[in-house]
């Protein structure tokens, strides 16, 4: 298989895992309060759906957090598999991890430091009733460069190596 078929399955893995265990947490999350609606299919992405007013503001925050922290997760788990990962034959599962571990760790944090000021709120929105909306971005900010460094530092490295065998 070339390079260029495992970065393009690599990606879709990591759209798809990303989907999966984003909005997967703030679905758990509507069905485990009773607010579940529906879940949306839009272009390329999926959104879950909600009956906000079953919530409390609370509630609504909690709901728009979980989905972040799951990817936070979910990539410093992928982190601590790379001694694993590596021992594996199958340059097509390392693609895909690699690229899984990059959107995990990158996208939450650039969106709702960065980009949610530019593209509409999304858990933004949500976030701003557990606490002030400029102290979250800053927080995302704060998180973006730790989790880019890491990234740097550690994964990358560590993918390096493993690539070059």
């Amino acid at each position: 298989m070339s390079k260029r078929v495992r970065q393009y399955i690599g990606l879709f893995t990591a759209i798809l895992a990303y989907y999966l265990i984003h909005e997967g947490a703030h679905l758990i999350y509507a069905l485990s309060v009773g607010a579940f609606k529906q879940i949306n299919f839009m272009g390329l992405g999926i959104q879950i759906d909600i009956f906000p007013d079953r919530m409390s503001q609370s509630q609504l925050g909690v709901f728009c957090l979980v989905g972040s922290v799951a990817t936070f997760v979910a990539a410093y788990i992928l982190i601590a598999l790379t001694g694993i990962i590596s021992r594996s034959h199958s340059k097509v599962l390392k693609t895909c991890a690699y690229y899984t571990t990059l959107a995990l760790l990158l996208l939450d944090p650039l969106y709702l430091s960065v980009l949610c000021g530019f593209f509409g709120g999304g858990d933004m929105n949500g976030i701003g009733y557990l606490i002030p909306v400029v102290y979250a971005r800053i927080a995302y900010g704060i998180l973006l460069i730790v989790n880019a460094f890491v990234f740097w530092k550690i994964v990358l490295p560590k993918y390096r190596m493993m690539f070059s065998d």
